[in-house]
């Protein structure tokens, strides 16, 4: 009776044993779908960043690209600009005026140095004045 007692209680102690096992087991295979879930989130949205940021570098080139040709315009101008003044002799006389007028002179120099009306020295006057005092 006692070989029956010891026999029964050693079967109840392994099916406890195998019971927790088996939840153990469960609760594991529970976390490792959790994990692996997660993880395919993490890929999907890794997945879209790299699209996001192929999308940026290729607009970021497209900007530089003519960023390089705004510039490249910009200087021709400046350069055509810059021949213009040298080539226009009127305005050689205007450029000369305005750099004896931010150099001091007085109107009537500029008058007669430079050949102009006393009206268009008085209005380069006026103006070199205004921009003096903002």
């Amino acid at each position: 009776m006692l070989l029956y007692s010891l026999l029964g209680a050693s079967l109840l102690l392994v099916l406890v044993c195998l019971g927790l096992i088996f939840i153990n087991n469960n609760k594991q295979v529970a976390a490792l779908k959790s994990r692996t879930l997660q993880l395919q989130e993490a890929q999907q949205q890794l997945s879209i960043l790299r699209s996001e940021v192929a999308e940026m570098r290729t607009g970021m080139l497209s900007i530089g690209k003519r960023l390089v040709a705004v510039e490249e315009r910009n200087q021709e101008l400046a350069q055509l600009q810059d021949a213009q003044k040298y080539d226009d002799p009127d305005a050689k006389i205007y450029s000369r005026a305005v750099k004896m007028v931010e150099l001091g002179a007085d109107i009537e120099e500029i008058i007669r140095e430079c050949e102009l009306p006393r009206a268009e020295a008085e209005l380069l006057m006026s103006l070199h004045h205004q921009k003096g005092a903002r």
